[in-house]
């Protein structure tokens, strides 16, 4: 590797000494026309035209002026930037630029422009509004006919900013997959086909393992290498299985053994990337023991029964022997670890009295298979447990005489694993995400539009004005309750939780139900006796009231308006399995929802919770109810889990951890709105030059003094250069360099008696951390909400200092 390096290298330094042979040789670098031959600036008009023509942006500075300002932009320039012509024309193109550009790739556009000659460029640029975007920029010195005069320069500019978010996003979907790709304790690996000239497979080379793949094979540094290299004498039959899943795209899943590795395997092989690369990846289990164990059984079960004896007890595989009749005869202590089911409950039941329903015809048909005299190998089947939840078991079986032995292997955490593995494989779906949130925010950005439109007309009477203002609010209201929705369903939601009582909660949501279900659904409500003050849990108390509010809509919804409405709230000791997950066993408080309408169709149950999946007709649900009631369950550290039966009804129970009960604190009076400032002075801390400017104007027509600063430096120094000026600190989150919890916590230090109020319309740190205990205004937020929280913030400070 050394070696290569230092080649590559010298490779370099001959480049650039002949680089620079050449620039000699070429003088200043440029290349003037010969006698009689003519440059492009030999027609002005042609030049223009063609620039206005084409839809790539384009614009034109003249060298000859002051300043080198712009003389030229076509209109695909104009709508990048979001400047008209006239606010461009007679600038130079450093007004584009902002704080984020980095300077070297400025000093690249001047030295090039300094010296007349060819330059390509990615900087950082603006938008009119204050957004950035990476530009491309390709500019090239035009001269007059004869090469001697500078006439123009012409600058093209692509942008490649989504290119930049791709590279994220890909970046991002490549993390996920490392962490499931190395946490597996499968093997794992990707390889490439090779194939000889009549298309047989011949080898494989290993593009991608896991940690677990050493550990599964016993083979060490195998990425890059070829199979007859590692195992030297690997049966043909391996490569002519990966070859022929290459060449269809078919899927297998088999079990194989090799004499070369000494090992027997449970693979799951399928092609991935495109057919022309020739990859499949492979998912497998050594499964050596299970089969010696097998093997063993079938030949030495009379001779060696004492040995027997102890595989039975000591394995923690389920062994039963079977009569041909369907009963069991014997079962292993197993049962009992892994199902909680007693060897007495098992002998002398029916095989299929534990089989999952959806499961009977595929054991029914194993069952004729052994009892056929025939082994099965691999009948994956879902067994009941004691406590009604179930289990993936995958059961191996062999027949003798009027009897079978058979053993079946948990592989209920595997079957999760290969869900996760497939899953990670759909990320496709974040289209239909993408597309939904597109088709919402497009309708209520129409009505924004719309109405703007509306009250640019003159002599508008000030009724329909008031109309077209208040459709906007109401409009920026439900893209901000839509925003919130989506935040709830990934987790990422900034919530504030607190201890408070879920029955009471429960109670009063109940007291309100009427008025969302109408009189002809009867409600009823199920609360606990002799246990009120155990039935606390730690939650946000708003998206709890929203998450069971969405789930009462839902059940109305399902009831056509006409039914019976039952609220129940008890207190359990374990969340069923649910979605691959295992019971979980704690303390936990369940909030049930029953209805009695046409209940969920069973293809419908895996979906219900995906982001706007709805079976409502269009205008009648979003899909996003029932997401925001997952997201908060999941993000609060509990479940929900749904229950339905077509014609019959649905109950949706909402899982939370309980938690002690906590003395209440004395609430604190709410401030008046839009109440005169008197003067207070507020340091308003805000990157976004729009937003910090309308926050400004807003506490200043209130009565309120207000410092500006754009970054947590600054306000800093606004802090340190004028003690004890500010009573308030209004800080965004999302800033660069240290962020607006971190300016917070460092307030709190230097100033313990300063108030801040941390303002956010999304952040990873409130999602992952919270506020840390300052008061925290959603964006978008109205200047009713910035006047109260400021007001409030500002009175719980002087009571505390008295």
């Amino acid at each position: 590797m050394d070696a290569e390096i230092e080649r590559l290298r010298q490779r370099e330094r001959e480049l650039e000494a002949r680089v620079a042979r050449l620039e000699a040789e070429r003088g200043d670098g440029l290349r003037r026309p010969d006698r009689g031959e003519r440059t492009s600036a030999a027609s002005t008009d042609l030049l223009f035209t063609a620039a206005e023509k084409t839809r790539m942006p384009h614009i034109i500075t003249d060298p000859n002026l002051p300043d080198n300002p712009i003389v030229f932009a076509n209109r695909a320039f104009q709508n990048l930037c979001g400047y008209d012509a006239a606010e461009l024309i007679g600038r130079n193109c450093r007004f584009l630029q902002g704080p984020g550009t980095d300077p070297a790739d400025v000093a690249k556009v001047r030295d090039a422009i300094a010296a007349r000659r060819d330059v390509v460029v990615e900087i950082l640029n603006y938008h009119r509004d204050g957004t950035p975007f990476r530009n491309e920029l390709y500019v090239s010195p035009v001269f007059d006919p004869d090469g001697g005069q500078l006439r123009y320069f012409f600058a093209s500019q692509l942008d490649v900013t989504r290119f930049r978010t791709t590279e994220g996003v890909l970046a991002e979907s490549e993390a996920r997959y490392r962490a499931l790709f190395d946490a597996v304790d499968s093997g794992f690996c990707v390889i490439e086909m090779r194939f000889d000239a009549q298309g047989r497979a011949i080898d494989c080379r290993f593009m991608e393992v896991n940690p677990a793949f050493a550990a599964q094979t016993g083979l060490r540094d195998a990425t890059g290498r070829w199979a007859s290299e590692l195992v030297p004498g690997l049966e043909r039959s391996w490569f002519d299985t990966y070859g022929e899943v290459a060449r269809t795209g078919q899927p297998v899943r088999f079990e194989s053994g090799s004499i070369a590795m000494g090992r027997w395997y449970d693979v799951h092989a399928l092609r991935i990337g495109e057919p022309e690369q020739h990859r499949v990846a492979i998912l497998f289990n050594d499964i050596t023991d299970r089969r010696r164990l097998e093997s063993h059984l079938e030949a030495t079960a009379q001779e060696l029964a004492d040995e027997r004896d102890m595989v039975w007890r000591a394995s923690r595989d389920l062994f039963v022997v079977c009569g041909f009749d369907g009963v069991f005869r014997k079962a292993n202590a197993a049962w009992t670890e892994t199902l909680g089911w007693d060897v007495a409950e098992v002998v002398g039941t029916r095989f299929d009295a534990f089989v999952h329903p959806d499961d009977y015809a595929q054991a029914a048909a194993a069952f004729e298979r052994v009892s056929a005299g025939l082994p099965l190998h691999d009948i994956d089947v879902r067994v009941r447990s004691k406590d009604g939840g179930y289990r993936w078991l995958s059961w191996n079986a062999i027949p003798r005489d009027d009897h079978y032995y058979a053993a079946g292997r948990d592989i209920t955490e595997r079957r999760a694993l290969e869900e996760q593995l497939r899953q990670s494989q759909k990320l496709e779906a974040v289209g239909q995400l993408t597309g939904g949130v597109a088709h919402d925010f497009n309708n209520l950005l129409t009505v924004i539009k719309s109405s703007t439109d509306l009250l640019k007309r003159p002599n508008l009477a000030e009724e329909r004005r008031l109309r077209y203002v208040g459709a906007i609010s109401d409009t920026v209201d439900r893209a901000a309750k839509l925003t919130g929705q989506l935040l709830a369903f990934a987790r990422r939601q900034a919530l504030r939780p607190e201890a408070f009582a879920a029955d009471r909660a429960v109670a009063a949501l109940a007291d309100m139900v009427g008025t969302l279900t109408g009189a002809r659904i009867q409600v009823e409500l199920g609360l606990p006796d002799g246990e009120r003050r155990d039935l606390h849990v730690n939650a946000d108390p708003s998206q709890f009231d929203t998450a069971l509010v969405n789930l009462v809509v839902n059940a109305r919804d399902a009831m056509d308006g006409e039914g019976r409405l039952r609220i129940g709230l008890r207190r359990v000791g374990r969340i069923p399995a649910v979605r691959a997950h295992p019971p979980q066993r704690g303390d936990f408080i369940a909030i049930s929802i029953s209805d009695t309408g046409a209940g969920i169709a069973p293809e419908n149950l895996e979906r219900i919770f995906e982001p706007f999946f709805t079976t409502k007709i269009v205008g009648q649900g979003t899909g996003l109810g029932l997401s925001q009631v997952f997201g908060f369950a999941k993000q609060s550290g509990g479940e929900i889990i749904v229950e339905s039966a077509v014609d019959e009804g649905t109950t949706f129970t909402l899982y939370l951890p309980r938690v002690a009960a906590v003395e209440a604190s004395d609430p604190v009076a709410e401030p008046e709105a839009l109440a005169d400032g008197h003067g207070t002075c507020v340091l308003v801390v805000e990157d976004n030059l729009d937003v910090g400017a309308f926050a400004q104007q807003a506490l200043r027509e209130l009565g309120y003094s207000t410092v500006w600063a754009t970054d947590a430096s600054k306000a800093l120094a606004e802090l340190e250069r004028i003690p004890f000026r500010f009573e308030v600190v209004f800080s965004d989150v999302v800033m660069p360099g240290m962020n607006g919890v971190e300016l917070a916590a460092e307030i709190r230090r230097r100033r313990p008696d300063l108030p801040v109020v941390l303002t956010s319309g999304y952040s990873d740190v409130l999602a992952a951390e919270g506020t840390h205990g300052f008061d925290l205004l959603r964006k978008p937020y109205s200047v009713t909400d910035l006047s109260r929280v400021l007001r409030r913030a500002v009175q719980e400070a002087r009571a505390r200092g008295r």
